[in-house]
């Protein structure tokens, strides 16, 4: 593997939009330097697909994750399962884990009834996907993944804590506005003059348009799956218990959490859990420390923990294409 410039891994990945332009000036490198960064990263494979973070709760959607155990045996069988999974349009999240659980899914759905029909729609088309535990995600937090710096200036001027879900007022929105957001769910990368020509608006109405919805945090930002494997980070998920939290406990905890570069994403949830946590590093003894100090500065509220290790993702996205696709058929 070629050496990367971590730095611009970075910024790609944090924001996917960012202009070759704009990305020269806060990393101090040539256009010419960082369009080749950017080509030898997505020749590894390292960046692959790009998504847009849309907040799901404004749209009346509630996020259930999905959890299976034995669903494939075989990298063929998981080919096979996986393509099934990636074109199923209420599906948002796939991936894939190592350890107690194979296989997860993340599904929107309006309420639990219609989660429950499209899971045993899932569980119909692939056979082997009968054994597996449900969780509701109340509220999710993503962090940059800051690690990747040798310094903080690059997070100068970004949001630390990009807060989906949770208990939002659901918002209505114009034929104008869901055809931007479809286009945008399909193609994170396009640039403004081919939006404008999918969605049949000019260039300045649907720049407009995805200004405001930045603006209203319907939007909250553009990222790229990064390959954990392909660049040597260790990635894990911890499962935690919780008992006896109190609001000042529960305070303390979130900012010990976003204060530990380390973790990427805080998913509170209500099943078998009440947490989860991604945590990555190049060095998976930084991981461990961060577990040694998290176990003891919240002893008292932890009451079970499990750590599993996250292999892949196959796609990601935060809005269902049903969603669309529904509204097209209305028209």
């Amino acid at each position: 593997m070629s050496k990367i410039d971590k730095e611009s891994l970075f910024v790609f990945t944090e924001n996917s939009r960012t202009r070759l332009k704009d990305a020269s000036v806060m990393l101090k490198k040539t256009p010419q330097r960082l369009k080749y960064s950017l080509k030898v990263i997505e020749d590894e494979g390292i960046l692959s697909e790009p998504f847009c973070i849309f907040d799901y709760s404004r749209f009346g959607l509630i996020l259930f994750r999905v959890y299976f155990k034995g669903g494939y045996i075989g990298d063929r069988d998981k080919e096979s399962v996986i393509k099934k999974l990636v074109q199923n349009p209420h599906i948002v999240s796939i991936y894939e884990l190592s350890g107690e659980f194979d296989l997860a899914i993340e599904m929107a759905a309006p309420n639990p009834s219609r989660f429950n029909k499209e899971l045993k729609k899932v569980a119909d088309l692939v056979k082997t996907l009968n054994t597996y535990k449900v969780v509701l995600n109340l509220v999710t937090h993503i962090y940059p993944r800051s690690y990747l710096l040798k310094t903080n200036e690059l997070l100068m001027g970004r949001e630390n804590d990009v807060i989906i879900g949770g208990d939002r007022g659901i918002e209505r929105f114009t034929d104008n506005e869901m055809a931007v957001m479809g286009a945008l769910l399909r193609k994170p990368l396009t640039k403004m003059t081919f939006l404008s020509k999918e969605t049949g608006m000019n260039v300045r109405t649907a720049k407009s348009i995805v200004k405001g919805l930045e603006n209203r945090n319907i939007i909250e930002g553009y990222k790229r799956i990064v390959d954990p494997n392909k660049m040597g980070i260790n990635k894990f998920r911890l499962f935690l218990k919780l008992h006896n939290v109190t609001q000042e406990r529960d305070t303390e905890m979130l900012d010990y959490m976003i204060s530990k570069k380390e973790i990427v994403q805080l998913n509170r949830t209500v099943g078998d859990w009440d947490m989860e946590v991604d945590i990555e590093a190049l060095d998976k003894t930084a991981i461990r420390r961060v577990i040694h100090n998290m176990r003891q500065e919240f002893t008292d509220i932890i009451e079970t923990f499990n750590m599993i290790e996250f292999y892949q993702y196959y796609k990601r996205t935060y809005l269902p294409m049903s969603l669309f696709e529904q509204r097209q058929n209305i028209d």
